[in-house]
């Protein structure tokens, strides 16, 4: 989808459009872009703080709830979070029931640093009605240890809010550099994968669009274009497996032996 800034209850009203359009196609999981309710560029942090809301208190969260408890949906998507005093860029997860959690982005890219503290929750994975569901956003993407740290505690799925950006010496031919690094991160880790990004120009930066859905075996199911708004769907199994051949398992394979079983990661208490 296409957030306007700084309009924050026309983004929420066609998000909640879209969910709603989705749902009636049988989809499940819903996953929308980074920053889905205020846009992305920020002309300060004073900007930000403005539109920031409280997750799950604020008024685009309790929105998102009705619509997921309406629709049977599980729904995971980008919010611009203020907690105490600090701004996230941060997603929430919501199923049926209610608000499930948060996660915090935790690489931020560019001018996000003079807006944004890094995220404070770790690679929190949560079990829902449809499996286990690990977050990641935009950035984080560019970190292998992101999707393998959620691999190891067990996720089945990993939902993606983001709003790429070209990359330098990208040409037309190839798609954008973040499909690949999704693309080899699914085949690694046996995952899948559902990114959601946001395309446009917002004061002067164009977004890429190529939102995907990526099965266990790295291969595609589904793409979206890089102009227009729509919906992309695939039929997957969040059955768990993580074998690359009949005699290789992608994480039963590890070298614990020579690096260790969680890299060395121990979660962040929060701070909220």
């Amino acid at each position: 989808m296409e957030p306007h800034i700084g309009a924050k209850s026309e983004n929420v009203a066609r998000s909640a459009a879209f969910l709603n359009e989705a749902a009636d196609q049988g989809a499940g999981l819903v996953v929308l872009p980074e920053l889905a309710n205020t846009g992305y560029v920020f002309e300060s942090r004073e900007e930000a703080v403005g539109l920031a809301e409280p997750v799950p208190a604020g008024e685009t969260t309790r929105i998102w709830t009705q619509v997921a408890a309406k629709c049977g949906l599980h729904i995971v998507a980008g919010i611009t979070e203020q907690a105490g005093g600090v701004l996230f860029n941060s997603a929430v997860l919501i199923g049926p029931g209610g608000f499930i959690g948060t996660y915090r982005k935790m690489h931020l890219w560019g001018d996000e640093k003079k807006v944004f503290a890094p995220g404070n929750l770790g690679f929190p994975v949560y079990e829902t009605a449809l499996g286990r569901i690990g977050v990641g956003i935009c950035y984080d993407g560019w970190f292998p240890e992101m999707y393998r740290l959620q691999a190891l505690a067990g996720a089945d799925v990993i939902c993606v809010p983001t709003n790429w950006v070209p990359m330098p010496g990208q040409t037309a031919e190839y798609a954008a550099m973040a499909n690949t690094l999704t693309m080899a991160a699914a085949h690694s880790n046996g995952l899948v994968i559902a990114c959601a990004d946001r395309i446009g120009v917002e004061r002067g930066q164009p977004f890429e669009g190529q939102s995907l859905i990526v099965d266990r075996t790295g291969w595609p199911l589904a793409r979206a274009g890089k102009t227009a708004e729509e919906i992309i769907y695939a039929d997957v199994s969040l059955a768990r497996r993580r074998s690359v051949g009949a005699d290789n398992d992608v994480l039963a394979d590890r070298r614990t032996d020579v690096y260790a079983e969680m890299l060395g990661f121990r979660a962040p208490a929060s701070t909220d």
